[in-house]
């Protein structure tokens, strides 16, 4: 099965209509289908849209970010965690040395316990998307395997990290 190269642009917002993010202004997003680089429902949105195509795709927080999940909050010893100098709600940090590590925010300082929350700060947020589809194209055996779309020239062109 032959799998596209989409390239878009967008802007997000809240339910309340206001905006999250845009690309409109800057580079457009490009992205394998079916290669989890975007979020579900935004993908599923995006699937058969013709180049020109100017839409509204809601997304369910369930098909983008998930839904918040109160056990991700917990209390931790400031003293265990890899963070010096002040912290303050509102700061975030990897909780670990990987790369994977997942992202925390404070959410709470009190005495030597900090209140950390591991969801995604959009959790639990359902999403508006305005796009607009500029590019779609069959994407090569070699972005299928890389699982992103490469710039002209191929992966040499662009800064991912690739050896092909």
């Amino acid at each position: 099965m032959s799998r596209n190269v989409v390239t878009f642009h967008y802007t997000l917002r809240d339910t309340r209509g206001q905006i999250i993010d845009a690309s409109v202004g800057g580079d457009p997003v490009s992205f394998v289908e079916g290669a989890g680089q975007i979020v579900e429902g935004l993908e599923e949105g995006l699937r058969g849209l013709a180049v020109g195509t100017k839409a509204h795709i809601g997304v369910p927080a369930a098909k983008a970010y998930g839904e918040r999940d109160e056990t991700q909050v917990q209390r931790v010893l400031r003293a265990l965690l890899p963070i010096e100098g002040e912290v303050k709600p509102g700061d975030q940090f990897r909780a670990g040395s990987d790369a994977f590590a997942p992202i925390v925010t404070v959410v709470g300082v009190e005495g030597e316990e900090l209140l950390l929350d591991a969801n995604h700060p959009l959790a639990g947020v359902d999403l508006e998307f305005e796009v607009e589809v500029l590019g779609v194209r069959e994407a090569t055996k070699e972005e299928c395997e890389h699982g992103h779309a490469h710039g002209e020239g191929g992966c040499g062109n662009h800064d991912c990290g690739c050896r092909g």
